[in-house]
């Protein structure tokens, strides 16, 4: 003799599966909010830190600037290139007219502009040259009465 074949129980929800769901939204909506502003202020701190990191190779620029700066023979050298100054005692040439250190292509000069009153004469002389301007009709005579 062997027993009934159990007939398949349908699939309901249960009141402990209704609560678990009610739980885990509760929680999942309760975390969504601090979990943005946790990413949001990561994004913040890696930019900060990428602006620090900016910061620290100028500081560093910066002092390797007042480095030179304090050497005189650097002071020296910036005198006598960009200041033209001279030591006492010495004769300094300056050269003008001569070839300039710059490029080798040579850029050619530019026109001035030609002054206002040679463009009015110029005008004044096309306009008068000019077959195009219209002709007046010459006066007719009316018949005498």
């Amino acid at each position: 003799m062997s027993a009934p074949a159990a007939a398949p129980r349908a699939t309901r929800l249960t009141g402990r599966a209704a609560v678990l769901a009610v739980v885990m939204c509760a929680i999942a909506l309760s975390l969504a909010y601090p979990v943005r502003e946790y990413i949001t202020q990561r994004k913040q701190i890696d930019a900060l830190v990428a602006q620090q990191q900016v910061m620290l190779n100028q500081v560093k620029s910066l002092e390797q600037q007042q480095a030179r700066l304090n050497q005189p023979k650097y002071i020296e050298q910036v005198a006598q290139q960009q200041l033209d100054m001279c030591f006492p005692h010495t004769t300094c040439y300056i050269v003008t007219g001569g070839r300039s250190q710059g490029p080798a292509t040579a850029r050619p000069p530019k026109a001035e502009p030609a002054p206002w009153y040679d463009k009015l004469w110029r005008s004044v002389q096309q306009a008068d040259a000019s077959p195009e301007s219209p002709q007046t009709p010459e006066p007719q005579k009316s018949p005498a009465k």
